[in-house]
């Protein structure tokens, strides 16, 4: 397995070997040796289904309690957004992508406090999360995917498809000035504690 450290500080794409045969084939979406550290303790796994064209973000928990997250793609094609939202971060406002589908069998590493986008390219793609901590609806925060000054790259020839939600999410600069935003400070403690 193959890490490459990402745009957004502490953000980590992961690719893993594939092991094709006449039966199919086999591969390892997760190696802790690849992290260069523990992954932290997973207290829920979850995963969404969505065609072509849904695009789900840009959403990160309320720091603390934060949450780390392990994303892969193991069925369809999702263009996958890293959104560093911690104010202070060296990476403030910068984002990466990376696409996640069967082909590459990659996978990233969310820190504390970076938030999350995708786009699926493909009716049913399936978005597997590893998480460090259990889902609280009222931790869970978003901000429009559409804000220009993140200007995130939603594919062209994709009809956006979002939630209620996400559509009357707030800009990066109006849920900074509403204080709402993870520290980074306190995201770098919160890791720390995971690892």
């Amino acid at each position: 397995m193959r890490a490459r450290d990402l745009a957004v500080e502490g953000a980590i794409e992961f690719t893993s070997r594939s092991f094709p045969d006449e039966r199919g084939l086999f591969a390892s979406v997760f190696q802790e040796s690849a992290l260069a550290r523990p992954l932290f303790p997973v207290r829920q796994i979850s995963y969404s289904v969505s065609r072509r064209g849904v695009v789900r973000g840009v959403h990160f928990t309320a720091t603390p309690p934060g949450m780390a997250k392990y994303v892969h793609c193991p069925r369809g094609r999702v263009l996958d957004v890293v959104v560093d939202v911690r104010v202070g971060s060296p990476t403030y406002g910068r984002h990466d992508t990376v696409v996640l589908d069967r082909s590459g069998f990659r996978a990233v590493y969310f820190p504390v406090g970076v938030a999350h986008l995708f786009v699926a390219l493909e009716d049913e793609s399936v978005v597997s999360y590893s998480l460090s901590a259990e889902y609280v609806p009222e931790h869970e925060l978003a901000l429009t995917p559409f804000d220009p000054r993140l200007a995130l790259p939603i594919p062209d020839g994709v009809r956006p498809i979002l939630s209620e939600r996400d559509r009357a999410a707030p800009t990066l600069a109006e849920a900074e000035a509403a204080g709402v935003l993870p520290v980074y400070a306190v995201c770098r403690e919160l890791d720390a504690v995971l690892a």
